[in-house]
């Protein structure tokens, strides 16, 4: 009788697991398109968070810098550093960039781990982590795409394009075919990472009790800061590369 009950409570989690809905959307009709509203108003909330949190810091700039300025600008050396590392001595005017992919990243990915966002019920889906949603990512690994192309462009003209014949002209398709891969890998290397954590822990909250759960959640932090950096490294990695024009 036992067995068959611990059978039964088994099938049951499985059930509970099956039930786990992916791919559920909130729309909101603007004019001829459909959007995900529950991305729009995540991202939203991030978006308040870095400029409210910005604006606190830089409305009174010290210059023996406070707890709050310190920190903010070890972060923009953190990102002048990743940025010159991959760029080069002409990072200068990509650091907003790069940063600003960094911190929305970091700031989406932490948002889905620590933020209530389960609680707030939506009429279908559930609100989440931007960087949760494969649009965002594609979005994001795009805007990646037109900085690498315009980098090169704008530093080289024309003459950018001769590097698809480089060292020769048969491996032009092989070069088209691996500019156009770069952003289709970024984009389901960082949707891939976040899904598949959020996932793991839907699993374990199911099967066990909540407390067994929360060291992988711990640890979901500590990779998804690893994700925005992946992230930020691989797109001033690429926008340096398109400058220099060799692979």
């Amino acid at each position: 009788m036992n067995v068959l009950l611990c059978y039964i409570n088994t099938l049951n989690r499985f059930f509970d697991i099956s039930a786990v809905e992916v791919g559920q959307h909130f729309y909101w009709q603007i004019g001829d398109f459909q959007v995900h509203a529950q991305v729009l108003i995540t991202s939203w909330v991030v978006i308040a968070i870095l400029l409210i949190s910005t604006i606190l810091v830089v409305r009174n700039p010290q210059t023996i810098p406070t707890s709050g300025q310190n920190f903010f600008e070890y972060v923009l050396e953190f990102i002048r550093d990743v940025s010159k590392t991959q760029i080069g001595e002409e990072y200068g005017p990509w650091v907003p960039f790069i940063g600003t992919l960094f911190l929305f990243i970091f700031v989406s990915n932490w948002s889905g781990a620590l933020l209530p966002w389960k609680i707030i019920k939506l009429p279908h889906g559930e609100l989440a982590a931007p960087t949760n949603d494969i649009n965002t990512t594609v979005a994001l690994a795009l805007l990646t795409s037109v900085a690498y192309f315009y980098a090169g462009i704008s530093k080289k003209g024309l003459a950018y394009f001769g590097k698809y014949i480089q060292p020769t002209p048969i491996l032009l398709p092989i070069n088209i075919l691996e500019d156009f891969t770069k952003p289709l890998s970024l984009s389901f290397r960082l949707f891939g990472n976040i899904l598949a954590d959020e996932l793991v822990v839907v699993v374990l909250v199911s099967l066990v009790p909540l407390v067994v759960p929360i060291p992988v959640m711990f640890l979901g932090l500590f990779t998804s800061g690893i994700q925005a950096l992946i992230f930020a490294t691989l797109a001033a990695a690429y926008i340096g590369e398109s400058m220099e024009g060799h692979h």
